[in-house]
């Protein structure tokens, strides 16, 4: 269900008045929680299972924690992030990587005899375990794989339960998440992969297609936001983990927390510190909620529907078929779909910060002006905000952070752009696009930390820099393969510059739009939060999106 439909504006007609009307009732958060089950069922019913069988285990997963005895974590510094020079979030003047140190020591003391839980789960797991051991060996072949999968996973949960041990509850919970997030999402990549090995090896041998392993009537299909909620719910048991966080006692809370619809499907990616403190009791009716959250909204489908929307016609007729095109139109598409990905999903993440602030609630700002950075490190504390602090929380510092020496932080900065880059796809050409920002962020991190770069260097060629580095990285991240990325490449720098038809509304636009950013980040700010100025600009928006609506395509990053 995409939010610029028709089927949305109904779906809202019906769940807004029934949620004022339950606020002052218990039944608030089932109400919420139930909308949002809907909400995803719309799309695959069966895969909602897959949504609900993540959340009902991690929330398991930290009940039992809980009761598993540990010491509490060190408090370690965490520099601003930010630091001098915008270097990005990964980079060394973001923390000292000391708050979540791998090596931390926990107890290990035995189950406490008196912990019937722990006593129940152990029994549970264990009985469990070999009811599925058994139907892997007598149950059908093609289900084979998936009973042994789970026959280890539920194997390991009697191991936490019987050693009292928080980092096996931990434990079972990443693997449990990563392991649906890799075979829905990478397994036929790495097996078509492994393929051409075996066959360039001239080997019979072949691996057979991972949608085998799918229960009857299942479709092997990406699942919406899979990459989204399990993150999201990951993040809920490693803080708590960490002694972040205090355990959710009530189920059908967390479990509005991890698929809360204005962001299940793309984010923004909220952590449970900000989040699950809203849902303790319900937010108060404010007339300012609705206008402000309608503003957005609008504000939101705008970017979509107008600007988005638009500028793929112009880039979808280049990119499909590169060959045919010159190094004009070529370089015009790429900085077309720069701005057409940027308005996509900052639009869609406008638009689920306006419905749930219409509701009440207050997610996190996910894009602040990206191509208004003077460096590429500010970049990234500019573009998917809550994806860049995810990576960085719980992937670069793990790794380190900064604490030990330059090659480290460089290997780290490697691996946390590579991750974030194959998180995006499975193809070769989101590794390279994450490969490009790792070499850009390293190869400028001393510059852009220096007096020179911040003070002498003119604001306005940093800027043109990272925006045009930033296109160049998009070509890899846009093309069809990664053929024709290298083909796009090649005749930008070797084919003729020729005068194309320009679609000059679309240059018009592009335009309007980065001046308006820069007004906003300029001395002129306040003009913009003029009332009058406001007004005419919302109506200048439905009077185009009323004209000049270039249709329902889907969000792009409904595909992550």
């Amino acid at each position: 269900m995409l939010f610029h439909t028709w089927p949305f504006l109904v779906f809202m007609l019906v769940v807004l008045p029934v949620y004022f009307t339950l606020r002052r009732t218990p039944l608030w958060i089932p109400w919420l929680l139930a909308a949002s089950y809907f909400f995803y069922a719309w799309w695959n019913p069966y895969y909602l299972l897959l949504v609900v069988y993540s959340t009902a285990l991690d929330y398991l997963l930290v009940t039992l924690m809980d009761r598993c005895p540990a010491k509490q974590p060190r408090q370690g510094r965490s520099s601003p992030v930010g630091g001098s020079g915008g270097q990005a979030h990964f980079s060394a003047a973001t923390t000292d990587g000391s708050l979540t140190a791998a090596g931390r020591k926990m107890s290990q003391t035995p189950m406490r005899p008196s912990d019937s839980l722990l006593r129940a789960a152990f029994a549970v797991s264990l009985l469990l375990s070999e009811a599925l051991a058994v139907a892997a060996i007598f149950g059908p072949a093609d289900l084979r794989p998936t009973l042994i999968a789970f026959c280890a996973l539920v194997g390991l949960m009697a191991v936490g339960a019987w050693l009292a041990n928080r980092r096996v509850w931990l434990f079972v919970s990443i693997v449990n998440n990563l392991a649906l997030l890799l075979f829905f999402k990478y397994a036929r990549f790495v097996v078509e992969n492994l393929n051409q090995v075996l066959a360039w090896l001239h080997s019979s041998l072949r691996i057979a297609d991972p949608s085998g392993l799918m229960p009857r009537g299942w479709e092997y299909i990406l699942p919406v936001g899979i990459s989204f909620f399990t993150f999201q719910s990951m993040s809920y048991t490693i803080d708590f983990y960490l002694g972040k966080i205090p355990r959710e006692r009530n189920f059908l809370r967390f479990a509005t927390f991890v698929c809360f619809f204005p962001q299940l499907m793309a984010g923004p990616i909220e952590r449970a510190k900000q989040m699950l403190p809203q849902f303790q009791r319900a937010p108060a009716f404010r007339l300012e909620n609705l206008t402000d959250g309608a503003s957005l909204f609008l504000v939101g489908l705008f970017k979509k529907v107008a600007l988005a929307n638009y500028l793929a016609l112009f880039v979808d007729r280049v990119y499909d078929n590169p060959a045919n095109f010159g190094a004009t139109p070529l370089v015009l598409a790429t900085v077309a779909f720069a701005w057409q990905i940027f308005f996509d999903f900052s639009g869609y993440t406008d638009m689920a910060r306006g419905i749930a602030r219409m509701l009440g609630f207050h997610l996190v700002l996910n894009f602040n002006n990206p191509y208004l950075a003077s460096g590429l490190g500010e970049f990234w504390q500019r573009w998917h905000i809550s994806l860049s602090t995810w990576f960085r929380d719980y992937v670069y510092i793990p790794l380190g952070g900064n604490r030990r020496g330059a090659a480290m932080v460089y290997r780290n900065l490697l691996i946390v752009f590579l991750v974030s880059g194959i998180w995006h796809g499975s193809a070769w050409t989101f590794a390279i696009w994450g490969l490009l920002h790792a070499a850009g962020v390293m190869l400028t991190r001393e510059l852009e930390r220096s007096k020179f770069y911040r003070d002498r260097v003119p604001l306005l060629l940093k800027q043109a820099w990272v925006f045009l580095y930033a296109c160049f990285a998009w070509i890899f991240f846009r093309a069809s393969s990664l053929s024709d990325a290298l083909l796009i490449v090649r005749r930008i720098f070797s084919a003729a510059w020729t005068s194309p038809q320009i679609p000059a509304l679309m240059i018009a636009m592009v335009g309007l739009i980065w001046l308006y950013q820069w007004l906003y980040e300029s001395r002129f700010r306040n003009l913009l939060a003029y009332s009058p100025v406001r007004v005419a600009l919302a109506a200048s928006m439905i009077l185009y999106l009323g004209l000049c609506s270039s249709g329902g395509q889907a969000f792009i990053y409904f595909q992550f």
